[in-house]
């Protein structure tokens, strides 16, 4: 019987993909709440349901926080992809708990520099976040070469 514990890294694996996806819904949510507080609707049917004036183009405020949406999509969907790559490849507990740690904080970081507008912190945020996958990535070329390795 397979379970997650022939899979040692699983739990991190895990853990950080419901903090990352909870990021993701908070953002959604918030593109919402932040468009309803400048009474503006993206499409005439909320335009009339919601009393809200129609605008072709997103509010500057709004528009940030689909940035920060957009952005988060393009970074987490490649950890969630290769972090489940990592667990099945056999990766260690330890190596996915600072990987994917690493990246969770840097993507929380990104997020809400994003959202505060908070430079060089957004950068920073990314940049971690990107090394983190990075890294990740080489992880899984070691295992796949050398399945004996530990990474």
């Amino acid at each position: 019987m397979i379970t997650w514990l022939n899979y040692p890294a699983f739990p991190a694996y895990a853990i950080t993909s419901l903090v990352l996806c909870i990021n993701l819904l908070f953002l959604w949510v918030y593109s919402g709440t932040v468009r309803a507080k400048t009474g503006t609707a993206a499409n005439p049917e909320d335009s009339v349901q919601y009393h809200a004036a129609l605008s072709e183009t997103d509010p500057p405020v709004v528009a940030r926080v689909l940035r920060a949406h957009r952005n988060a999509e393009a970074n987490i969907y490649p950890f969630l992809l290769l972090g489940l790559v990592f667990v099945l490849a056999g990766g260690s507990a330890r190596t996915a708990y600072i990987l994917f740690g690493i990246f969770t904080v840097g993507r929380l970081l990104h997020s809400v520099a994003y959202l505060r507008g908070k430079q060089p912190w957004r950068s920073v945020g990314f940049g971690i976040g990107a090394l983190a996958l990075i890294a990740q990535m080489v992880c899984i070329v070691v295992l796949l070469i050398h399945p004996q390795a530990t990474a």
